[in-house]
């Protein structure tokens, strides 16, 4: 059994725990919070006597073998650098880190504690459906490109519009709706179609300067995929994959709970199965398969840390495209 830390105390960290705990793979052992009121009501909520408000003293004599980072997308990167500097495997929330910049540091970190490895929490590509797009995709005489969807009203949208900045809304915190679920839009397309030739993205700046919506076009030699996402309202579109006269036609791109292949005749097969009722069970199965088993699954945990290094490229090329920066620092520093 693989004993987990867990940094956040939000729903999303306990949506985290309960798929680690209902794959059978892991126990959670310790909690951080900054406040240690939080963590001790979370981790008691949880069966858990351990508790930090001290991030150091959790890294260093925590008893936990992997971390699950949870915190706002700006402190991803350092915590994860701590955690691999102190031995521990990193399970991080999407987007992994906020520029190329931060993921090479990363890169280079890995390097040098070879026997750690670091994963970025990208739930849909774990899942059965995802899986069955891909294989379907290889059977499709041409692609003409796709659009894909995913938009949804957060929680944290009428905060903003009462004048305040939450975290997830915030330049300072890497926040907007591209660095959150547009990852997911961002997974698809580069596991799909690989990395496009050129990109450029058109964001709806909201009050607090991010990006509360936005469309990216990415360019491939002979087609092009539209990403189209949101937090300051909700979208009911399906997304497609067009072909030549065939189509794959799913409810959404990045929760995939339907998905439908249209052959030239327009008959329709059902090509996806019913998902888990937690969507994060897939990947908490799939890390703990690979720790437990790194040499055994070297060649997939490889190609997943590359696919994040592809991915977190792209969303910076995307921003960049659309002047839209988190420092003055990305300011001078070119897309690739």
């Amino acid at each position: 059994m693989l004993k987990l830390g867990i940094i956040g105390t939000n729903w999303i960290t306990q949506q985290f725990i309960d798929a680690a705990t209902a794959s059978g793979e892991w126990q959670l052992s310790a909690v951080y919070s900054r406040r240690l009121d939080r963590a001790d009501e979370f981790a008691s909520q949880n069966g858990t006597p351990e508790t930090f408000d001290d991030l150091t003293t959790f890294m260093t004599t925590g008893d936990f073998d992997a971390v699950y980072i949870a915190s706002p997308n700006s402190l991803h990167f350092s915590q994860a650098k701590m955690a691999i500097e102190a031995g521990k495997h990193v399970i991080v929330e999407k987007p992994a880190a906020a520029n190329q910049a931060e993921f090479e540091q990363i890169d280079e970190t890995l390097k040098a504690h070879p026997d750690v490895l670091y994963f970025e929490a990208a739930r849909q590509i774990h899942e059965e459906n995802f899986k069955r797009i891909q294989a379907k995709l290889k059977t499709m005489a041409r692609i003409q490109g796709a659009t894909l969807t995913y938009m949804k009203y957060s929680s944290r949208y009428d905060a903003v519009l009462a004048g305040q900045e939450p975290n997830v809304f915030s330049l300072k915190f890497a926040g907007g709706a591209l660095q959150d679920l547009g990852v997911y839009l961002a997974y698809d397309a580069v596991a799909w179609f690989g990395m496009p030739d050129d990109v450029a993205y058109y964001p709806t700046l909201g009050p607090t300067k991010v990006d509360d919506k936005g469309i990216a076009i990415l360019r491939y030699p002979s087609f092009t995929v539209t990403l189209n996402t949101g937090k300051s309202s909700n979208s009911y579109l399906p997304s497609e994959i067009n072909g030549l006269k065939d189509t794959l036609v799913m409810d959404n791109a990045a929760e995939l709970a339907k998905v439908t292949y249209y052959d030239a005749d327009g008959q329709a097969e059902n090509l996806g199965v019913a998902p888990d009722d937690n969507p994060m069970l897939a990947e908490a199965r799939d890390f703990a398969a690979v720790i437990n088993d790194p040499v055994k699954h070297t060649q997939t945990y490889q190609a997943w840390l590359q696919l994040s290094r592809n991915v977190n490229k792209l969303l910076f090329n995307l921003r960049q495209s659309a002047h839209l920066y988190f420092s003055d620092t990305e300011r001078d520093t070119p897309a690739e």
